[in-house]
C-alpha cells in the first residue's frame, strides 16, 4: 500500500523557477538510466542527437487558454450584498474568474474568487470586454458554471480580456511575454488551463534537427486542467480521487502509435500529459478487447490514476520536467523510472542546482 508520504522531498524555494530562461532549449536535462538508476547531466539542445533515430516522438498540442479573468458583479443582488459603498458609487469589489474546463458552446466551468457570495443566477461584468458571464450552477469544490454572452466571438473576446494562468508557485503576476513563453512551439488547440511543461524547451530547430535523423513526430491533445495542481489530500493513494481529463488522438496519431509498436519503435512521450492520455487510450484499447497499441481515435477522458504498479502498455521513454512534492505527477513519474531511482534524481536535481517546475529544466528517462 502506498502513502503519498513516500513521495516527498525537499526543494530550496530558490530553485523553484520564476522566469523562463532567455533561450528555451538552453534547458539543463538529467539524463536517468530506467535499468541502472544511472544519472547524467546534459543540456536539452543535445536531446537530437541522443536519440537513436528510430523513435516516436509524442506531443501535447494543447495551447494555453489566457483563462484568468477579473470582473465586477452586476445587478441589484450585487449591490445589496456588497453593501452602502457600492449603491453610493464606490468601486464594488472585484471578482477573480478563473475558467477550468470549456463545457460546450459558450459554458464553462470556473473558480471565482471571492466566491462565497457569487451565487446562482448572478451576472458578471468582465474587465476590459463586452463580456458577461452568468452564473448557472454550481459544483463541486466551489466551481461555478458560466453562461458567457455579449460578445460576437467568446473566445476570443476572453484571449482579449484574459490573464495567463501562471501556477500558484510562481510568485509574481503574469507579464506580456508569458502569452507565448508559456507555450510551446507547437501549441495549436486552445484546450488547456495550464501548460504540457515538458514541451516548453522545444524550439523550431530543435524539432527540425529531431526530424533530420529519422524520428518520427505526432501529436496529440490532452485539456490540461487545474486538477494537475491538485494536492494529495488521503495518506493512501488508495483513497485519492483522481481527476479527469479530456484528450483527443487524430486518426494519424493512432495509426503512428500502432505502427510504431508493432514494429518495436521506442515511443517517447513528452510530458506526463502525453503519457496520461496514452495510457488511458491503451487502456480503453483493452477494455473493449482490442490490443493496447490499437487506441481509438477521437474524443475520450482520462481518469486512470498512474501509479507504482502499473504495467506500461505504450511509453518507453518520457522527457519531463520536474514536478510538486507530495503530487500525482510525481507518482506517475516515480511509477515510470522506480520510486528509489526518481527520488535519487530529485535529490542530484536539488543538489546540483537544477530549476524546478513549470519554467525550469528537465528530465530524460529512458
Amino acid at each position: 500500500m502506498d502513502s503519498i508520504d513516500d513521495f516527498d522531498y525537499v526543494l530550496p524555494e530558490g530553485q523553484i523557477a520564476q522566469r523562463p530562461l532567455a533561450h528555451r532549449d538552453a534547458s539543463r536535462m538529467l539524463l536517468l538510466d530506467r535499468k541502472t538508476g544511472q544519472l547524467r547531466d546534459d543540456r536539452f539542445v543535445n536531446l537530437p542527437r541522443l536519440l537513436r533515430g528510430n523513435e516516436l516522438l509524442v506531443v501535447n498540442n494543447a495551447r494555453v487558454i489566457p483563462a484568468r479573468l477579473f470582473a465586477h458583479r452586476e445587478g441589484v443582488r450585487a449591490q445589496i450584498a456588497e453593501g452602502k459603498g457600492s449603491r453610493a458609487g464606490m468601486p464594488r469589489a472585484r471578482i477573480e474568474v478563473l475558467l477550468v474546463r470549456h463545457l460546450r458552446d459558450d459554458h464553462w466551468e470556473a473558480l471565482v474568487r471571492p466566491g462565497r457570495k457569487v451565487r446562482v443566477g448572478e451576472r458578471l461584468r468582465i474587465d476590459g470586454q463586452d463580456l458577461e458571464a452568468e452564473v448557472i450552477g454550481r459544483g463541486l469544490y466551489g466551481v461555478r458554471q458560466l453562461r458567457f454572452s455579449g460578445a460576437p466571438n467568446i473566445l476570443a473576446a476572453i484571449e482579449h480580456a484574459g490573464h495567463v494562468p501562471l501556477p500558484p508557485y510562481i510568485r509574481r503576476n503574469d507579464e506580456p511575454a508569458d502569452r507565448e513563453r508559456y507555450q510551446t512551439v507547437f501549441a495549436t488547440r486552445p484546450a488547456a488551463v495550464a501548460a504540457p511543461t515538458a514541451g516548453l524547451h522545444f524550439t523550431p530547430n530543435v524539432l527540425a534537427e529531431i526530424r533530420s535523423r529519422g524520428v518520427e513526430i505526432c501529436e496529440i491533445t490532452l485539456e490540461v486542467g487545474l486538477g494537475t495542481f491538485q494536492s494529495v489530500h488521503a495518506a493512501d493513494l488508495d483513497r485519492h480521487v483522481m481527476h479527469s481529463e479530456g484528450y483527443e488522438i487524430a486518426p494519424s496519431a493512432a495509426r503512428a502509435i500502432a505502427s510504431a509498436r508493432r514494429s518495436g519503435r521506442p515511443i517517447l512521450a513528452v510530458g506526463t500529459t502525453v503519457v496520461r492520455a496514452l495510457e488511458d487510450a491503451a487502456v480503453k484499447a483493452a477494455d473493449r478487447g482490442a490490443v493496447p497499441c490499437d487506441v481509438a481515435p477521437g474524443h475520450a477522458t482520462a481518469e486512470i490514476f498512474i501509479r507504482p504498479g502499473h504495467q506500461f502498455a505504450l511509453v518507453d521513454q518520457l522527457l519531463t520536467n520536474f514536478h510538486l512534492p507530495r503530487s500525482t505527477l510525481l507518482v506517475l513519474v516515480a511509477a515510470f523510472a522506480g520510486r528509489e531511482a526518481t527520488l535519487s534524481a530529485y535529490r542530484h536535481a536539488v543538489a546540483d542546482g537544477y530549476r524546478f517546475y513549470s519554467y525550469g529544466d528537465c528530465m530524460l528517462i529512458r
